[in-house]
């Protein structure tokens, strides 16, 4: 298989097919293993109340938690934005989301009032941000309390490095942007999920489980603000769906380029789902894809959009 945006051999092993996948421009490769769900089944999982006096619950937040250099913090609805204390960013925002430390689903209204708080809090920092969400400690949270961390620095992560970089070069060899073309090839695929100005489709080649895309039109931060409701619907709709598939842990993240860029990248969201805890302690990172970089997945892209529905 090939669209001209990735490139698919498949490979037939005992009991089942290996599909392996290769994004055509930005190099990223993963391999499709549908067998591999029979080996460790998804559970639906909901943690346990603190047992600890958690500093992101409403009754601690406001001792317990940093200030901006103003001595302030920024609420937004129930969200609650102030710098990390324990930053690995030039700049580094946490975002808590809701008042309830273990909310059994999250409205589109909370998940828009704390992407607001991030916005707000990343347009004071320069450089190359993102916002992203790690929920449930088997995504890489340390705290089960719903929150959300802007990062920026004046070089972008590995990631959105190879994603701008090589975005621009495509632009200055062929004189287009690479985005408006994919836009156009996913909306007509089988990965296709909704959406029209914002695009949500299952990545082709996707960097973890079930991953998710909004494909979003413009590139950088000062944008972001008008789009914010649509995208928090749009994350409602993938969070329900994994839940719906026993997925309850998940990582998302925002990517954009720095404010005084060409165009030639654009920002999108990526949402991957990831295995709860369980008593086998069974994780689904392990040295494909924390060695290797190259994740193993579970579920073809094509399939997301027949179960989405």
């Amino acid at each position: 298989m090939h669209s001209g945006f990735f490139s698919e051999q498949a490979v037939a092993v005992p009991g089942g097919t290996v599909r392996y996948r290769q994004d055509s421009l930005f190099g990223f490769a993963c391999r499709i293993s549908p067998e591999r769900e029979k080996r460790t089944p998804v559970q639906s999982f909901i943690p346990a109340s603190a047992s600890f006096k958690c500093p992101f619950c409403h009754e601690n937040i406001m001792e317990q938690t940093p200030s901006f250099s103003d001595g302030k913090k920024l609420f937004i609805g129930e969200s609650v934005t102030f710098p990390n204390l324990y930053p690995f960013s030039g700049s580094h925002i946490v975002t808590v989301i809701t008042r309830l430390h273990n909310p059994a689903e999250m409205s589109v209204r909370q998940i828009k009032d704390a992407l607001t708080g991030q916005y707000e809090a990343l347009m004071r920092c320069d450089g190359y941000p993102s916002i992203n969400w790690n929920n449930l400690p088997s995504s890489g949270a340390s705290m089960v309390h719903p929150h959300m961390q802007g990062i920026s620095d004046q070089t972008p992560a590995y990631a959105g490095r190879i994603f701008i970089e090589k975005s621009r070069e495509f632009m200055m060899r062929y004189g287009c942007c690479y985005w408006d073309g994919l836009r156009e090839a996913e909306a007509r695929s089988e990965r296709y999920i909704s959406g029209d100005e914002i695009l949500w489709c299952a990545s082709p080649v996707p960097i973890g489980e079930k991953e998710i895309r909004g494909y979003l039109p413009f590139s950088s931060l000062p944008d972001f603000d008008s789009y914010i409701p649509e995208i928090s619907a749009g994350l409602k709709k993938i969070i329900d769906y994994y839940r719906s598939c026993g997925h309850f842990a998940f990582n998302a993240t925002i990517r954009f380029d720095r404010q005084d860029n060409d165009g030639s990248f654009r920002s999108f969201v990526s949402v991957i789902a990831r295995i709860n805890p369980n008593e086998l302690s069974v994780s689904d990172s392990a040295f494909m894809e924390r060695l290797h970089f190259e994740p193993v997945c579970m579920t073809l892209p094509e399939k997301i959009p027949l179960m989405f529905k």
